[in-house]
């Protein structure tokens, strides 16, 4: 399955979306739709987690943001390296819901980190290149 690659703006509107999605409903999203979003969000799910592990590198062992960013990530680790789900509408639409609550996730600790970075000064192997 290939679909139209999303930009910036287009898969943070796109979380919101999915993210409202009534998945208990009789009106679930098509299939393809569901399966597309799981597409996008797996595929900028793992460059973001990328962007977190690089911006994890100047943190100290001790510090809470780092040991909260690690947690996401192991999450990450997890979830963005599933199989597709099932080509039911019921299962495609959960792991969109899912993937995009851990893209939320993702850019939260994207952000923590990055402010913990900037106040502690340390700045060190910034080799971010994705959404902030």
């Amino acid at each position: 399955m290939t679909s139209p690659a999303f930009d910036e703006e287009q898969i943070l509107a796109a979380t919101g979306l999915v993210l409202d999605w009534d998945l208990d409903g009789s009106s679930l999203p098509p299939v393809d739709e569901a399966l597309g979003l799981v597409e996008q969000f797996t595929t900028f799910g793992r460059d973001l987690a990328g962007d977190l592990r690089d911006l994890c590198l100047g943190l100290p062992d001790d510090s809470r943001v780092g040991q909260a960013a690690h947690v996401t990530l192991g999450e990450a680790s997890g979830r963005l390296y599933l199989p597709p789900p099932a080509g039911t509408p019921r299962a495609a639409a959960h792991r969109a819901q899912n993937l995009a609550r851990l893209f939320e996730a993702l850019l939260r600790a994207v952000e923590a980190v990055s402010n913990e970075r900037d106040r502690t000064g340390r700045h060190q192997h910034s080799a971010a290149k994705g959404i902030r």
